[in-house]
């Protein structure tokens, strides 16, 4: 795959539709997003949000639809429940440039913090273990558990594990980082953890794809916000406009009761 060019699109998922035995899951659905930028999907439990971001890096195969990385489609061969991506090394190159942040952490629990962030450029990249054991713990000091480099994962908080899951992504200098709930799984004071080290990667000029319940974090770092539902693009536009007007009815309810949530939850 070619490199992105900066004036364009580094990620487009053109016309989405996936279904689970015959149930349609999205129905149509299309982004795209240009370097630098945050994406926020947002939604109700069940409208599509992360099977729409794991067809991103083909952790889920779609029925129908094309992803453009870096200007060039995406190869496929067979149709419908059959239909799967033509080029190994296309798909390759996709997940070596487009990193994954889960909800679950899914860290490797039989490694060190360090060996977890650096397993994946050294295996699969072919980087030097030294080289980048010295990048690892910088990368650790950035997320601000560089004193956990040599602890195990179960040691961790799930804040602090989480942190490590999105040092482990940036070792792979990624184009585009994907990140489904990657809150959800911690209390309020660990979530805070979190949340700032993605306000930093934002303000780092990340090209970042988010799907959250988290909607002041959504209002704070996005560029632009998709509100999905029923496996449909509901209401999609800048932050500013999704959360101050919102045109959508369907929108509007989900606000509100996003809202109220939050509000409960900080009492």
């Amino acid at each position: 795959m070619s490199s992105p060019n900066r004036n364009n699109d580094i990620l487009e998922l053109r016309n989405i539709h996936k279904s689970y035995d015959g149930l349609a899951v999205l129905r149509g659905v299309s982004l795209s997003a240009k370097p630098g930028t945050v994406t926020s999907i947002i939604g109700s439990s069940g409208s599509g949000k992360s099977t729409w971001l794991r067809c991103a890096n083909l952790l889920e195969t779609f029925q129908a639809g094309d992803i453009v990385f870096g200007g060039e489609s995406l190869r496929w061969h067979g149709e419908a429940e059959e239909r799967r991506p033509a080029d190994n090394a296309q798909v390759r190159a996709l997940r070596q440039r487009i990193a994954m942040v889960f909800q679950q952490f899914n860290l490797w629990t039989h490694m060190t913090i360090l060996d977890n962030v650096i397993e994946a450029p050294v295996t699969v990249l072919g980087k030097n273990r030294n080289q980048m054991r010295e990048i690892g713990r910088a990368l650790l000091a950035k997320v601000g558990i560089e004193d956990k480099a040599d602890a195990w994962p179960a040691m961790l908080s799930g804040g602090q594990q989480q942190r490590a899951a999105i040092a482990r992504a940036l070792a792979m200098e990624p184009d585009v980082i994907l990140l489904d709930e990657p809150t959800s799984a911690l209390d309020p004071e660990l979530e805070a953890e979190v949340v700032e080290v993605i306000l930093q990667l934002a303000r780092d000029g990340r090209t970042m794809i988010m799907v959250t319940h988290d909607m002041q974090l959504v209002r704070d770092i996005s560029d632009q916000v998709i509100f999905l539902h029923d496996g449909q693009i509901e209401e999609q536009g800048e932050s500013a406009q999704l959360f101050d007007a919102p045109k959508s009815s369907r929108l509007k309810q989900f606000l509100r009761s996003s809202i109220t949530i939050a509000n409960k939850s900080a009492r």
